[in-house]
């Protein structure tokens, strides 16, 4: 047992996120309870799924798919870079994944989103 708390404890966690996607929503800035301001947008990044098939590689089809991912921006620079976005435009972010947590009217409700680090038009 030991041993293996050991090979457990020798692992740095990590959590990064680099994404490269088209916005797909106006960001939007709003202001919490809390007096802090963070501003929302959505990316949708593509991806592609290959299918096999046991007959032959000719019969293997390519479905394409996309995720679609919140991101957050809550300093003054990544707000203001995510502000200045358009629909249509191809971003790269940096970030960390974060589940945020909140009081709705069934009661407690919760999203993953990206919070973004740095924000950039490509």
């Amino acid at each position: 047992m030991a041993a293996k708390a050991k090979i457990i404890e020798e692992f740095i966690p990590v959590n990064e996120v680099y994404l490269v996607g088209r916005v797909t929503s106006l960001a939007i800035e709003k202001e919490l309870p809390s007096g802090d301001k963070v501003v929302e947008f959505r990316v949708v990044i593509g991806r592609v799924k290959s299918t096999s098939s046991t007959r032959s590689p000719k019969s293997r089809t390519v479905k394409k798919e996309v995720d679609s991912l919140d991101i957050a921006a809550w300093s003054s620079k990544t707000r203001k870079a995510a502000l200045s976005l358009k629909v249509d435009t191809w971003v790269e972010i940096h970030g960390a994944v974060r589940r945020r947590f909140w009081q709705a009217p069934s009661g407690l409700a919760s999203r993953w989103q990206v919070e973004a680090s740095t924000v950039a038009r490509l």
